[in-house]
Parts: structure tokens; sequence; C-alpha cells
């Protein structure tokens, strides 16, 4: 029994340091990241990993000016917020009718969703941006339904594995006292899916506002339509220094990422809940 004790104990100190190690290079480049934000350029080639001499706000002030902050916010977050609201609606009723229909077609629709998450984005990126230059689509609608699309198969697979859980027999019921197609969902399915949900808001929306290829091969440089990440890209192009001008960098990257944070933090409480959910259910 003691050395049974012994072990468990050994186990457990063992498992409480790898833990804290993993939590320490998580936060550690997010610590430094803050720290060389209230520095100069000539500070931050000095001494990287020492406290700023002076927590000034002058370069986060100038990295607000320089990046169009204000701006550039809003147009990230319309990309986000409307990415992720087609992807929430379209993703959750696709899952319910390929979950609820349990024909051939509908179990092959959900293996090619399935298997889409395993193709490359830079396999497509030119034929889609050629056949959307076509149709007139390069632009921010355009972007939005890449969104939508490239995130689609993630956001199926989870929900699927959650819906195979919900007794049909609640939707019956709605059925028999008078719901049509569209009530039984909204009201009845949908409501049952906010921890999936959550996850996949939260993971999509990490992904879209922190991209920088997808709007820089379709907004590119267009003036009052760049989100935050090309606002940082073009701000270090143009701003006549030499080398890299750390002190626009580091201060405008920490601005940029402070809203994705405070939305993970949040709602972190239902991402473990919500992945877990759509995938033992499978």
């Amino acid at each position: 029994m003691i050395s049974m004790n012994g072990r468990h104990k050994l186990l457990q100190t063992v498992l409480h340091l790898v833990l804290i190690i993993m939590a320490i290079s998580t936060v550690a480049p997010l610590v430094f990241l803050m720290f060389n934000s209230f520095k100069s350029n000539n500070e931050i080639v000095a001494s990287p990993i020492a406290l700023p001499k002076e927590w000034s706000f002058e370069y986060i002030a100038n990295a607000i000016d320089k990046i169009n902050f204000i701006g550039a916010l809003g147009v990230t977050f319309m990309i986000t917020f409307c990415s992720i609201a087609l992807l929430v609606l379209v993703s959750s009723f696709s899952a319910w009718a390929m979950v609820r229909s349990k024909s051939v077609v509908s179990n092959i629709m959900f293996m090619c969703c399935t298997a889409a998450m395993l193709i490359p984005f830079q396999s497509l990126m030119y034929p889609l941006l050629d056949i959307f230059e076509k149709l007139g689509l390069k632009n921010v609608g355009g972007l939005v339904l890449m969104y939508g699309g490239f995130g689609l198969s993630m956001s199926v697979f989870l929900y699927h594995g959650f819906i195979k859980s919900v007794p049909a027999s609640l939707e019956e019921a709605a059925f028999i006292d008078g719901a049509n197609l569209f009530q039984m969902f909204f009201k009845v399915e949908f409501p049952l899916l906010k921890g999936t949900t959550v996850t996949v808001i939260v993971l999509n929306g990490m992904w879209i506002w922190n991209d920088y290829l997808l709007p820089f091969l379709v907004v590119g440089n267009k003036e009052g339509f760049k989100t935050l990440t090309l606002e940082l890209y073009f701000a270090k192009l143009t701003s006549g220094q030499y080398g890299n001008p750390w002190e626009l960098i580091f201060p405008a990257v920490f601005i940029t990422i402070i809203p994705i944070i405070l939305l993970y933090i949040v709602l972190q409480k239902y991402i473990v809940a919500g992945v877990t959910d759509g995938a033992i259910k499978m």
C-alpha cells in the first residue's frame, strides 16, 4: 500500500511538472509580446526579454494610428462575424439533415465533408481565386463565402457527432404539435447545440481573425477594406525604417490579438465540452 501511494504521488508530481512546463511555454510568448510592446526599438534589440524601463503607452498609441486600428477592427469584425454566422447556420442545418435522413447519399456527403478537412488550402488557392475573380466575387463578400466554405467541413463534423445523440422523438413531438421543418430545427434542435456552437465560433473565429493569406489574396491593398493583419503588414512595409520596426510590430500585434484572446477567455469553458460532445458521440 505504501509503495502504491508513493508511486501515485510520484506520478502526480511528474504530471504537475509537465503541466507547469506546458503552461509556461504557452504563456511565455504572450508575456514576451506584452513586455516588448512598451519598449523602444533600441531597448528591444538590447534586452528583448527584460522588463521595460518605462511603461509608456506611446508605442501602443503610435501602433493604433499606424495600422488604422479602429477602421481595420471594424472590417475584421464584420468579416469574422458574417463568416461565422454563415458557418453556424449552414453547417448545423446540414449536419442535422445528414443525421436525420439516414440515407446513403447523406452518408456519402458526410464522408466528403470529413475528407475535405485533409485537403490543404494551398492546393485550391489559385483555381479558387480565378473562379471568384471571373464571378466578380474577389471582394469582402467573396472572402466571407470562402471562409464559409473552408470552415464548413470541420463544423459539420462537430455538429454531426453531437446531433446523433439527440433523440429524434423531440422533433417528432414538435411535428405532431404542428411545427414545420425550420421550427423543428431552430426551436427544438438548435438550442441543444449550445456547447458545439460555441466551439465552432471560437475555433473558426480565431482562425479567421488571425488569417493573413486569404485576405491578402482577395482584398490586397484596397483602401478601407484591409483587415488588421493586412494593416499590420502594409504598415511595416511603409514604416520607412531600415530593418524591422520592432517598436511598431510588437504593440501592433499585441493590440490585434487582444479581442480574440478576450473572446477565448469568455467562452473557454464551453470549448472542451463542445469538442468532447462532438467526438465521443460519433
